[in-house]
């Protein structure tokens, strides 16, 4: 049974070996759940400078793409690494594309369910995860909640000096 982030991994977009979230353990985690064709896919940006900024601090973002959300990730891997790396200059990791609601929900997600409740799933496009070091979930944002915000980066600060 899992108790922290660290016990999943992911498929990595357009293969490789597996993600697995152990690797970040001693590091900040953003996980976000991502879509090419959403209102905010314009937050890849924000993302990229994040994790620019962030990573030699101790940052991993962390891109899930899903097609659960008004089917806007439809693309195949390649073409959401394309469009990421194309539009946005992507470089931090990203998962394979993945289920979140329903019988198709990856473990993560239900491991958010069990741990925080029906109401701490996403219900859109770019819900983002703050997992601690200890790979327990610090906070939750919804999906208009800016990357470089001042309430999520200061969540962040908070997550990187614990």
């Amino acid at each position: 049974m899992a108790t922290t982030a660290h016990d999943f991994t992911f498929k990595r977009l357009n293969g490789g070996p597996d993600i697995s979230m152990k690797d970040f353990a001693g590091k900040a985690v953003l996980l976000v759940n991502v879509a090419s064709a959403c209102g905010f896919t314009r937050q890849y940006r924000a993302l990229q400078q994040l994790s620019e900024a962030r990573s030699t601090k101790g940052l991993v973002v962390l891109g899930v793409p899903s097609n659960d959300f008004g089917a806007q990730e439809s693309g195949t891997e390649a073409e959401i690494a394309a469009f990421c790396k194309g539009q946005y200059g992507v470089t931090f990791p990203m998962t394979g594309k993945i289920g979140i609601v329903g019988e198709g929900r990856h473990p993560f997600y239900e491991w958010v369910r069990t741990e925080l409740g029906e109401d701490a799933l996403p219900k859109w496009n770019f819900h983002k995860y703050l997992i601690g070091k200890d790979g327990q979930i610090v906070d939750t944002f919804a999906p208009a909640t800016e990357p470089l915000g001042p309430d999520l980066v200061s969540r962040i600060a908070d997550a990187l000096a614990a």
